[in-house]
């Protein structure tokens, strides 16, 4: 075992020593977990298990340690400067609260007023808590007023207090040699600063008016001159004097009600009104004489008369402040009688003189309130909704159950399963539009439209139905007054807007020719011509070619001549308006050509007889190969 070389050497001050043999050098654990929770601990040893240098401290020496009080470590505290000083009379100058008040004043000696009310201001001055006591001055009033307390500081009790702004508040009363002060409001600033030093403020009080003053100021009381009126001078004078008045009272804006015409007559010589009602024959009501019984009117009732009973008792004086006069009857005017307005339109010639020469008015007029009777209602058609025809919406409005529009029967017979078809583009600013062929049919018998696209292979555009029957209004047309497209408007050339889209039409059959030229009188001379031109440069090339292939092939010869002779036999075959149609629903590609199958089942379904020899031999002619027939020379053989 080797001993360590420099154990038990002195340790003196500024020197150490270097233990060479002293292999671990490991730091104490400084932490530790207790109950789970993660708490520091302080090292009992230092770097490889070596006994600390410095002095430990219990922890009841750190305790008193951190008790001890900081004057200890850094010393008394500094005092801060005391506050500026600033006097009183410096601070408050020119600051005044100013109070409301009111006291009362006996008396005695007098019959009119026991006591008085004399309104009062008081300030208080916060430089040196003086008080002054004002009244304003009021202009003969017979009461020495003004300063009543010049300024100084008031005793509040005999122990020597003085009044303090503490002391004051609204709604209280202060006493100030032996006379009692009641103090009701104050100004602005005065509650500010109260509310400021922490006094809750009373509410303020209603000035309290002096009843003396308030006795002055009602007017005087006036002596009315009774009025020399002779009531037998008026009755002598105007006895069977009657003014006339044809008025109306028009109640047809409450429920039931109805303008109804009277007559109302004034009495010149008691000021008296009645109101008659004016009958008619078979107007079914009841012919009672007098609608107001002869009375006078009042037309202004005293305040408190409006709860009078008057159906019990009659009005006297005492409850009207104005009665109706003559002049109040003004015609081209309203009057309200008893609750109800009535219009006077005119009087009677009497009537006209009297107020010509009493109130010189001399031109009353005459109004017409005849009602007239009012213009017809235009019965005009809602908005067209989109939905089927406009004829089929309109019956909605016309009916509560709407009815099928009438159609002609004989238009319908004539005909029918007569259809005209054109060949149209689409007029479109899309380049992928301009190719695409569109077949309109126009129904004879409903002057519907049908548009139908055929398909074409690898075009990316999916052909069949473009338009269901229909009728097409043409551009600019009226729903009130609509103009739908007739067979006149089809010619080669022509534009059809359908819905937003135009379609040129450049091609049709030989049926729409005939039918053009058969009823020429339908279409213009330049619509005839156009379609005529378009099938004459079609048929001189169409022409030569067969002629020419007639010539050169003798089978072609042979399957005209079939053609012609099946055509001649079966001329009125009912299968000629339909079997194009039907091998061109069948021929989706459009390649001219359909199974032997197909073909077969479309023949049985139009009852064309194929037993037939010349039949046979028309199939034959047009069969390509074992299992296709080229339709289109059968089709010749049918059609028109």
């Amino acid at each position: 075992m080797v001993s360590n070389p420099v154990h038990g050497l002195p340790f003196l001050p500024g020197t150490s020593f270097k233990d060479s043999t002293k292999t671990a050098f490991h730091r104490s654990q400084t932490l530790g977990y207790r109950n789970g929770y993660a708490i520091a601990r302080r090292p009992t040893v230092g770097i490889g298990g070596e006994r600390l240098r410095f002095n430990q401290l219990s922890q009841a020496q750190l305790d008193e340690l951190a008790c001890k009080a900081p004057i200890l470590t850094y010393g008394e505290p500094k005092q801060a400067p005391p506050a500026q000083f600033i006097p009183a009379h410096v601070a408050f100058d020119k600051k005044v609260l100013k109070f409301d008040a009111y006291f009362q004043e006996d008396v005695p000696m007098s019959t009119e007023e026991h006591y008085r009310i004399r309104q009062v201001i008081i300030y208080y001055y916060l430089e040196d808590d003086s008080m002054s006591i004002i009244e304003p001055i009021v202009e003969n009033s017979g009461i020495p007023q003004g300063k009543l307390i010049k300024r100084q500081r008031l005793a509040k009790n005999d122990r020597g207090d003085h009044y303090h702004w503490k002391d004051l508040n609204r709604g209280i009363n202060i006493t100030v040699y032996s006379k009692t002060f009641r103090i009701v409001d104050c100004d602005r600033f005065t509650q500010e600063f109260l509310e400021s030093q922490g006094i809750e403020l009373n509410p303020p009080e209603k000035m309290v008016l002096d009843p003396y003053t308030e006795l002055r100021k009602q007017p005087l009381r006036k002596y009315v001159t009774p009025s020399d009126f002779d009531q037998l001078k008026q009755f002598l004078t105007f006895d069977k004097q009657v003014l006339r008045f044809y008025a109306i009272w028009d109640d047809t804006d409450s429920m039931f009600g109805e303008c109804r015409t009277y007559i109302i007559h004034y009495y010149l010589m008691d000021n008296t009104v009645e109101i008659r009602e004016v009958h008619e024959r078979n107007d079914g009501r009841d012919p009672f004489p007098l609608l107001v019984n002869r009375q006078r009117l009042p037309k202004v009732l005293v305040e408190n008369a409006k709860n009078f009973p008057q159906c019990v008792l009659e009005i006297s004086d005492k409850e009207v402040l104005e009665w109706y006069t003559a002049k109040d009857f003004i015609v081209g005017k309203p009057l309200t009688i008893l609750g109800r307005t009535f219009f006077i339109y005119d009087c009677d010639p009497f009537t006209r003189q009297y107020y010509k020469e009493k109130f010189g008015i001399s031109d009353l007029p005459c109004i017409d309130v005849s009602k007239k009777e009012p213009p017809p209602v235009k019965q005009e058609l809602p908005p067209y909704n989109g939905y089927g025809l406009v004829e089929d919406s309109a019956q909605n409005c016309f009916v509560l159950i709407p009815k099928a529009p009438k159609k002609d029967v004989i238009k319908l017979l004539v005909n029918d399963n007569k259809v005209l078809r054109y060949l149209a583009a689409l007029e479109s600013p899309i380049p992928e539009d301009k190719d695409r062929r569109f077949v309109l049919s126009y129904f004879l018998a409903t002057d519907m439209i049908s548009i139908f696209e055929p398909p074409v292979r690898n075009s990316g555009i999916i052909g069949g139905k473009y338009l269901g029957r229909t009728k097409v209004l043409k551009p600019f047309s009226s729903l009130e007054y609509p103009d739908y497209y007739g067979p006149s408007d089809f010619f080669i050339g022509a534009v059809i807007e359908v819905f937003g889209h135009r379609f040129t039409i450049l091609d049709t059959d030989e049926y729409v020719l005939k039918y053009m030229e058969s009823n020429a009188a339908q279409y213009s001379p330049e619509a005839l011509l156009s379609v005529q031109n378009h099938f004459q440069k079609q048929q001189a090339p169409a022409t030569e070619l067969a002629n020419k292939n007639t010539e050169e092939d003798p089978g072609m010869q042979e399957l005209e001549a079939l053609i012609d002779a099946i055509h001649k036999q079966l001329k009125d075959h009912p299968c000629k308006e339909n079997i194009s149609e039907a091998f061109q629903d069948c021929d989706k590609e459009a390649s001219g050509f359909v199974d032997k199958e197909m073909f077969f089942k479309i023949c049985d379904s139009l009852n064309i007889p194929v037993d037939d020899s010349l039949i046979k031999e028309l199939i034959r002619l047009c069969s390509h190969g074992d299992d296709k027939i080229a339709y289109y020379n059968f089709v010749r053989a049918f059609s028109n």
